[in-house]
């Protein structure tokens, strides 16, 4: 296979694994640079060596790419500052790359990658590399605009990887950058991106690092109930059997028919549950409950233990009373789940996330409902929104 056709399959299968990365892939510019020995992007393009490219597989050039598209949307230029060019970019890449492995994709050799940034924002990354190297000769006397000193220079050629080009060969051929990207346009299309990628709960791990992500605000919560909900309930046409109000004139018309839709709703009935919070939950699920025939849906109270288990079908109000009042075990509603409502498919968990949590993942989809952030060990995360509780 050529190597544009390994581009052209890369960029193609990363936008079914990683549709974030690859949209904003498919708008970078490639460029061939036979002066460098592996890749590197200045945020409007990606240059590469062919050779190094041809080298790689598939899952390696995913990498790649995704390394040219975050340098791309982060503008990192922009944010240099009085900072050494040089080693900017090498923070700005250490961040990327260490991101680009949380979320699995396969790093190529040689790229700018240590354990001990994970998690780090590459301002904070800089500070470690600048007093890293403090010994070095390392002055605005006897540097270029870029930042760089003969030391420093040979400090960066160490680097085998995909820095931007910050720093200039004189030797390099100058290439007129013929499409500069609209910086504006870029800013809207990933903060498109983001929106809908928080609403499928595939946002990349990592991400918030790189941008303000006020999540609450990025979609209404609401919003994001009612898409968990729907993807769960769905009607069905089917030809057989057909219609009946038109079979009399010989018109065949498909039926629909619906299944009943199955709801398990846990709520954290510990010391530090917001009732309000918990009110305008209960309230809109109500709301979302009024569009959806044939439904049932059962509500278990705990806190570390299970206190009570209630069953609603289609027109029953949705009545709970919190009891408890103790610490948060989510153990034991995973454990009465497999026990008593084997056939769940979703469950909404509303709790504050401060507990101990179940080991296993479970078959079925977990959609926890808080008013905080935290990692949790499966499942997503909707935020309600504690400005807006009505």
């Amino acid at each position: 296979m050529s190597l544009l056709g390994k581009i052209s399959q890369a960029k193609a299968k990363l936008l079914v694994d990683y549709p974030y990365f690859g949209t904003l892939a498919s708008r970078l510019e490639l460029v061939k640079n036979e002066n460098i020995s592996a890749f590197l992007s200045d945020g409007m393009r990606l240059e590469y060596n062919d050779e190094y490219l041809e080298s790689l597989e598939i899952s390696e050039l995913e990498f790649a790419l995704s390394n040219g598209a975050m340098h791309m949307v982060l503008s990192h230029q922009n944010r240099k500052n009085s900072r050494y060019g040089w080693l900017w970019q090498l923070a700005t890449d250490y961040a990327i790359n260490s991101m680009l492995v949380q979320n699995g994709l396969d790093m190529p050799y040689g790229v700018n990658y240590d354990t001990r940034f994970e998690g780090l924002y590459a301002e904070e990354i800089y500070e470690i590399l600048r007093d890293e190297i403090k010994n070095e000769e390392f002055s605005d006397d006897e540097s270029d605009e870029t930042g760089f000193n003969e030391d420093n220079k040979r400090h960066n050629n160490r680097q085998n990887s995909s820095n931007s080009s910050d720093k200039k060969d004189e030797n390099a051929p100058k290439m007129e950058v013929e499409n500069i990207v609209d910086e504006e346009l870029l800013s809207k299309i990933n903060e498109k991106l983001i929106e809908d990628e928080l609403t499928r709960g595939d946002l990349p791990l990592g991400l918030e690092r790189f941008f303000d992500l006020i999540f609450s605000s990025k979609i209404d919560w609401r919003e994001e109930l009612r898409d968990a909900i729907d993807r769960f309930y769905k009607d069905d046409y089917r030809v057989l059997p057909p219609a009946k109000k038109l079979l009399y004139l010989g018109t065949y018309l498909p039926s629909l028919t619906s299944n009943r839709f199955k709801l398990t709703i846990a709520i954290d009935s510990s010391g530090s549950v917001d009732e309000q919070l918990l009110s305008s939950f209960m309230s809109e699920v109500n709301s979302i409950m009024l569009n959806i025939s044939n439904y049932e849906i059962d509500i278990i109270v705990a806190d570390a233990k299970v206190h009570s288990h209630d069953t609603f079908y289609e027109g029953d109000e949705l009545l709970y009373t919190l009891k408890g009042g103790g610490g948060t075990d989510f153990r034991p509603v995973f454990e009465y789940i497999e026990q008593n409502l084997y056939d769940t498919s979703l469950l909404l968990y509303f709790t504050d996330l401060d507990g101990v949590f179940y080991k296993e993942e479970p078959l079925y989809e977990v959609v926890w409902i808080s008013a905080k952030e935290s990692d949790v060990p499966y499942g997503r995360v909707i935020l309600l929104d504690q400005l807006n509780k009505t």
